[in-house]
């Protein structure tokens, strides 16, 4: 993708929340990328960017070998916001000191602004307290030369530190999660205000700029793009299609592991109202026979990705190959896949995906979404002219059905599993909630359990139903539904599909870190 004239780089030290920072840049209106701190002094080089923040992370800076930032990024003179672990180095690099053995502070705190400050100017005023959320052990006790504390809490006497004529700004709290709830403003203040960024990166312009990049990539070569049928693949489909027309096929793998009529749907939208080429292959039997009875989830995943890849490459071959390859990679795949923890996989997310593609097949990558959040996907995909009701549609892990079904596999379970599905997303749509939950989707659980229906027993399954709400993907929370939703849920689950007895809700959250239920 081409550069941005104007940027903020985010030095990720290991914090849970690194990306949220990037989403409130973002909303702002300002390019942004993260990387690692331990190679923050390339991607600094690479961006030249226009301000720099640095993240919290888990690491004590009194530790031998602790991380640290660039020396380049304070030789360079670009404004600096640093957060968290990210004042602690920035001050102990700077000549400051840090000391461990205070009181820890997690949660909820009352920051009292005691002088002005440029940060948060026209959001808090002196003399006032407000609520943010702090997340730390060790503390800041001296500030390097050129610095005053303008904002104060119980336990942090160095809750905001700043050198205003060096443009460096310091919090102990975290402004970048809802808990803070002016943190958002504060973001803003800083990249429009004391970096002085336009704040015009916007996805119409975002279109236009990746339309021209693949035209530039791809030239007249072909592109073949492996369609899952979810919002991801399907954008980038359509932002290629933009740029390079009928050089550009389809290829989407219907391997008997999605929802109701979900192939077909994706099959007329393409062909109907955008005239994309596109290769239907109904691989079903291929994949649920090598599937049967397998309950190891980690096999599962590996196999439907290597039968994935085997009948995508026999496709390919059949219309004479390709130059270029598209996936619908999102930026939090690109953050996990450089992480320097290694993340909860090395690669992209096991989770969501079922495999990448073999050496031999020698095709170049085009990925104009690997910039962008899911939620940014979603806008793009507008700017594009996807209707509403696909743009919004729940998202939906690459192995499909087989994660939602745990245990053995068998096309009688899966058909189980999709009659419930549907009839639970039919009833969230009924109460016109569909657009306010995030992801909502039923699980065939492992287990049977006998009941009375009518004047019968039954030993039938239990149907696990979850849903959540989130801004970011990152984070979610379980919705509250009105438990007249769910009983109407319900009912009509054990009365309209055979082989379910029994229905339950889930009402785990995912913290940050954290891997999703499956």
């Amino acid at each position: 993708m081409s550069t941005h004239d104007q940027s903020v780089l985010i030095i990720d030290f290991g914090s849970q929340v690194t990306q949220l920072i990037a989403r409130r840049v973002r909303e702002a209106g300002v390019y942004c990328e993260i990387a690692p701190f331990n190679s923050a002094d390339s991607a600094f080089q690479r961006m030249a960017p226009s301000a720099v923040i640095f993240s919290g992370g888990p690491a004590s800076v009194i530790d031998e070998g602790s991380p640290r930032a660039p020396q380049a990024v304070f030789e360079s003179g670009v404004p600096i916001l640093a957060i968290c672990y990210g004042q602690q180095t920035l001050c102990t690099q700077l000549g400051g000191r840090v000391e461990g053995g205070h009181h820890r502070e997690f949660g909820r705190a009352d920051v009292q602004i005691d002088k002005p400050s440029r940060l948060f100017e026209g959001v808090w005023e002196v003399g006032g307290t407000y609520p943010v959320w702090m997340s730390h052990g060790d503390r800041v006790v001296e500030l390097p030369e050129g610095f005053e504390v303008v904002g104060t809490s119980p336990n942090a006497p160095f809750a905001i530190a700043v050198n205003e004529e060096r443009k460096y700004y310091t919090t102990m709290f975290h402004p970048e999660v809802v808990h803070t709830p002016d943190g958002a403003k504060l973001l803003a203040n800083f990249v429009h205000e004391i970096a002085g960024l336009r704040g015009d990166w916007t996805m119409a312009a975002y279109k236009d700029q990746a339309i021209a990049a693949i035209r530039e990539q791809v030239g007249d070569k072909r592109v073949i793009c492996g369609l899952s049928g979810g919002v991801d693949s399907s954008v980038a489909a359509l932002l290629i299609h933009e740029a390079v027309g009928d050089q550009l096929t389809c290829i989407l793998v219907d391997h008997g592991l999605m929802r109701m009529d979900e192939a077909a749907q994706v099959v007329d939208m393409f062909n109907q109202h955008y005239d994309i080429n596109l290769v239907h292959v109904d691989a079903s039997d291929l994949f649920i026979n090598a599937l049967a009875g397998e309950s190891d989830p980690e096999v599962k995943r590996k196999t439907i990705g290597k039968l994935f890849i085997d009948v995508f490459e026999e496709e390919a071959n059949k219309l004479g190959g390709a130059d270029f390859l598209a996936q619908g990679t999102l930026y939090p795949d690109v953050i996990e896949s450089v992480s320097f923890t290694g993340g909860p996989s090395v690669t992209i997310k096991s989770h969501h995906n079922v495999g990448g593609l073999p050496e031999r097949m020698n095709m170049q990558l085009v990925e104009p979404l690997r910039e962008l959040f899911k939620d940014e996907v979603r806008l793009l995909g507008a700017e594009l002219g996807l209707p509403q009701s696909f743009i919004g549609r729940h998202p939906f892990p690459g192995p499909g059905l087989a994660i939602r079904c745990p245990g053995g596999i068998s096309r009688e379970k899966l058909e189980i599993l999709r009659k419930a599905d549907a009839i639970y997303l039919d009833e969230i749509r009924n109460a016109g909630l569909y657009d306010t939950i995030w992801q909502a989707f039923a699980v065939l659980l492992p287990v049977q359990t006998v009941g009375v229906m009518g004047d019968g027993r039954t030993y039938e399954f239990v149907c696990a139903l979850r849903a959540v709400t989130s801004v970011d993907g990152m984070t979610a929370d379980f919705y509250p539904f009105d438990m007249n939703i769910l009983g109407r849920a319900a009912t009509r689950i054990i009365n309209e599909v055979q082989g379910i007895n029994r229905v339950v809700y889930d009402v785990t959250s995912k913290p940050p870190g954290t891997i999703e239920w499956e």
